[in-house]
């Protein structure tokens, strides 16, 4: 009968973040663990890091950062139900989150404008900054 896990229980970080579906490949996984995305018990690590259950991770993919604690090792893929079975994320790493995409959602983040400017307010660009520059 073949097991789904090494009898001694190790895995490759990046092959657990491969499998938790963190990473949509192992090479992104260890791509983002050499970039310094993902931090071990506090600690930059390198990818043949083996995670143990009850170790803490932060992981950032794009504008998420996630604190999740290991929860079960595996090194095969499988759906998305099974995967989560694989960590827990913190109460406190949730709230961050969603609030860093509700402000995300009102704007806050970078500068908001009314779209292109008219033809009208174009025109209007143009004489100031012709205006100025004959100005100096």
């Amino acid at each position: 009968m073949a097991s789904k896990q090494p009898l001694d229980d190790k895995v490759r970080l990046d092959k657990w973040l491969w499998a938790a579906r963190f990473f949509k490949t192992r090479n992104l996984a260890k791509a983002a663990i050499e970039g310094g995305k993902v931090y071990c018990r506090g600690e930059r690590c390198k990818p043949g890091k083996e995670p143990r259950v009850g170790d803490e991770l932060l992981i950032r993919t794009g504008f998420d950062e996630r604190t999740v604690v290991v929860r079960e090792l595996s090194e095969v893929r499988r759906g998305a139900p099974e995967a989560q079975l694989l960590y827990s994320e913190t109460d406190d790493s949730i709230a961050k989150r969603e609030n860093a995409a509700q402000m995300r959602k009102a704007g806050s983040l970078g500068v908001s404008t009314d779209g292109r400017p008219s033809k009208k307010q174009r025109r209007q660009l143009f004489r100031f900054h012709e205006n100025g520059d004959s100005a100096g």
